[in-house]
């Protein structure tokens, strides 16, 4: 297993990150979705995309994990619910910038980059911002920022208005309640797997992750519409999501594919807003064939 190693960027935010594999393989950087830490990309999930001849970097983003915690207040409730952001608050333009400053940071020029969820819009930030750093990109249950679409269901919000978590087991099942609920209805969870990955997330946490993930959370708001940046994407772009998300509804998939000139679709029946075991190799498989075939290209064009 990879080591904790940190990029002390010129932002003054400091990003952890891990790097596996051969280094002089092609790149792919992993981010995590909004208040997972690096290890929700699972062990089995980093082992494929090496065994595919990959290089694989997996970060915290900031507010997650042991990178920089914001010390700006976390937005009020009523803030998130009307969509008032903060003025003080980062947007997805920073965590993307975060992520090119660990590629800066490990020499490395050019990418894959695939993100899920918060992480697809990061991914799709900065292959938006940086398009000569992506080779090419893969968006996994995430969408555009639309008001209409990528709705989260009304059952998901109810559980997400819960009281947050003040304990390691208040976390573990708080973990385990929205990921059976959001999972979809093809793939059941593996209860233990992921207590032990809630259990690891409290334990890597630097600091509150709830007011980390009000932050994120208020990074998608103030960043608003994304569509129109989008459509200047240059990368090959494949997105993935199932058909049974909760969190983030199918249509935020279609409305990215829709906006992003040339991008592949796939609808995975049964999937939610989870990456189980058993898609662990489908996914992985997509996402290497992707960037084996595009990437190649677009880096000797």
């Amino acid at each position: 297993m990879s080591e904790d190693q940190y990029a002390a960027l010129p932002s003054g935010v400091t990003i952890c990150y891990r790097d596996h594999g051969d280094p002089a393989a092609p790149a792919i950087l992993l981010i995590a979705g909004m208040g997972e830490d690096l290890t929700f990309w699972t062990g089995s999930f980093v082992d494929a995309l090496v065994g595919h001849g990959f290089r694989v970097v997996t970060m915290d983003n900031r507010d997650v994990g042991r990178s920089t915690f914001a010390v700006t207040p976390a937005p009020a409730l009523w803030r998130q619910v009307l969509a008032r952001p903060r003025p003080d608050g980062y947007s997805l333009a920073d965590l993307a910038a975060d992520a090119v400053g660990v590629l800066d940071h490990l020499g490395i020029r050019q990418a894959h980059v695939a993100g899920r969820s918060l992480g697809g819009m990061i991914a799709q930030t900065v292959a938006a911002t940086e398009p000569a750093r992506v080779r090419s990109l893969t968006s996994i249950f995430s969408t555009t920022g639309a008001k209409k679409v990528g709705r989260p269901a009304l059952s998901t919000l109810r559980l997400l208005a819960g009281p947050p978590a003040k304990t390691r087991t208040d976390a573990v099942r708080a973990h385990l309640r929205i990921t059976r609920h959001i999972a979809g209805t093809g793939y059941p969870i593996d209860d233990a797997a992921e207590a032990a990955i809630a259990a690891g997330g409290w334990d890597r946490a630097a600091g509150d992750l709830a007011a980390g993930s009000a932050r994120q959370i208020q990074a998608i708001q103030r960043s608003g519409d994304r569509t129109a940046q989008l459509r200047r994407i240059t990368a090959p772009t494949l997105v993935v999501n199932g058909d049974r998300d909760l969190l983030v509804a199918p249509s935020g998939g279609a409305a990215t594919v829709e906006a992003i000139r040339g991008a592949r679709h796939v609808v995975i029946p049964g999937m939610g807003h989870h990456i189980p075991e058993a898609l662990v190799e489908p996914i992985t498989k997509y996402i290497a064939e992707h960037a084996t075939t595009h990437g190649k290209a677009r880096a000797e064009s």
